[in-house]
């Protein structure tokens, strides 16, 4: 369908000219919304980055590219909080993610690492957002992992992972015999640049969802030549802990790796994984499994085989019924 604008002269158009009006507003509005979703998708991968230095208004609304003012009322109608309240939520819930999975990190190291030089600001925070001071919260959940992993051990004490030198490799795997893991080992993996989309809210078990996200940043990659290639891969990150954040407040993403040249737009953003050392867990599962193959991870193979991890994020690669778990191992929160 060809669609003109009218001149001043066509003042009298017909019902189905009004209809062709009202078709290019709606698109017109879709685009908008997506063009929205994307610059406020550039400061939440600002704000992952960044979490550990203090962060203004002034920036986040220079990154989305807009002024301070339609910046924060743009952000409020599509995150549903402000942006000081999702900084101060995503802090807290990294700070109790750290306590939970790095024992030797002090709170005070854990207060700094997530934006408070005052470990006084920092306990009165947490403590307003999670009803417990962070000493207590740790020992709290310290407590529930132990009993848990007490319990765990008597139910399947196959689980236990057992550490090795993979000489071929030249790296330390663990041999474990618990049946959905295929293997666990630390690597070093390189710099690599994303296209994705992101979802917010619950995504468990939801196959039908994956598959849309999946088919929506396919068909963007496809007619573009980006799909395949021997350096080809499709990650999902998960940006935050399910165990600590609310389930219509959690962020994942499904990315595909690109040319750092690749230009995106809409609802398709691009960030970069910087190059690090990631704990890599492979295991077979089904969209069920998930949650027992996560559990796992963090509830069993950490505590006993590494106590190192400082990310909130985590990143899972799926082949089929396949899927990799990559935490990363010792470094700032770059954004994932």
């Amino acid at each position: 369908m060809n669609v003109s604008v009218a001149g001043p002269e066509e003042k009298n158009r017909k019902n189905n000219d009004t209809g062709v009006l009202i078709f290019i507003a709606m698109s017109e509005t879709g685009n908008l919304q997506s063009e929205y979703i994307s610059r406020i998708n550039k400061t939440f991968d600002y704000i992952d980055s960044h979490l550990d230095s203090p962060i203004t208004l002034e920036e986040l609304a220079a990154v989305a590219s807009f002024s301070k003012y339609h910046f924060n009322r743009i952000f409020h109608s599509i995150v549903h909080e402000t942006p000081f309240q999702f900084i101060q939520r995503v802090r807290m819930e990294k700070a109790a993610m750290l306590m939970l999975t790095n024992r030797k990190m002090t709170i005070s190291e854990v207060a700094l690492k997530c934006g408070f030089p005052d470990i006084s600001v920092f306990s009165r925070n947490f403590k307003s957002f999670f009803g417990v001071s962070p000493t207590r919260y740790r020992a709290n959940k310290s407590k529930n992992s132990n009993l848990s992993q007490t319990e765990s051990n008597r139910r399947q004490p196959e689980g236990k992972a057992i550490p090795y030198f993979c000489p071929e490799l030249q790296t330390i795997k663990w041999r474990t015999n618990m049946k959905l893991n295929k293997s666990v080992e630390i690597r070093e993996l390189p710099k690599m640049t994303l296209a994705y989309i992101r979802h917010i809210g619950p995504y468990k078990g939801d196959d039908k969802l994956f598959e849309r996200l999946w088919n929506r940043l396919f068909a963007w990659a496809g007619p573009r030549g980006l799909i395949g290639g021997r350096d080809f891969r499709s990650l999902v990150i998960y940006h935050d802990d399910p165990g600590v954040t609310i389930e219509d407040k959690l962020r994942m993403s499904v990315c595909i790796t690109v040319p750092p040249e690749t230009k995106v737009e809409g609802e398709i953003g691009k960030m970069v994984l910087e190059a690090a050392k990631y704990v890599i867990a492979r295991f077979e599962v089904n969209a069920q499994q998930f949650q027992e193959a996560w559990d796992w991870l963090y509830g069993e193979w950490f505590p006993a085989g590494f106590t190192e991890n400082g990310s909130l994020q985590a990143v899972t690669s799926p082949t089929r019924s396949h899927a990799s778990r990559c935490i990363p191992k010792n470094r700032r929160t770059e954004n994932l």
